[in-house]
């Protein structure tokens, strides 16, 4: 039987495509190891697993606090997050380390959707 070039050239390219985007991480639930209450970070679990093995820890992943005004007064909402809660994470498009400190900075890296760029967004319902 005649092996046709366009039909595995085909599977090569869809295999490439799988196996980079699967390094794309964009968001995901994940579960709360720690918590420090005077940094607003925590360790996490990612609960959704893409291979045979559960994925790694997330570590120092910065929680988002929120400013409201209420009734013509200013109130901070800081995050309060108990270990097992269940959280939600996005991954920024880019480095933000140096960005955190509120000023416009250069990556130190051309990673691009990487959980070493994620952040908590909140918690899921089912922990609330």
């Amino acid at each position: 039987m005649k092996n046709d070039p366009a039909s595995t050239l085909s599977q090569v390219i869809s295999s490439m495509v799988l196996q980079y985007a699967g390094g794309i991480h964009v968001g995901f639930p994940c579960r709360v190891i720690s918590f420090n209450e005077s940094t607003c970070r925590a360790d996490l679990q990612p609960l959704i697993k893409s291979s045979d093995t559960n994925p790694a820890m997330i570590q120092n992943v910065p929680a988002l606090g929120h400013r409201y005004k209420i009734n013509g007064s200013e109130s901070v909402c800081t995050p309060f997050l108990k270990v097992g809660d269940t959280v939600f994470v996005v991954c920024a498009d880019n480095e933000i380390k140096n960005a955190l400190t509120g000023s416009v900075a250069s990556a130190d890296t051309s990673r691009t959707h990487d959980v070493n760029d994620a952040v908590i967004v909140g918690v899921l319902p089912c922990s609330l």
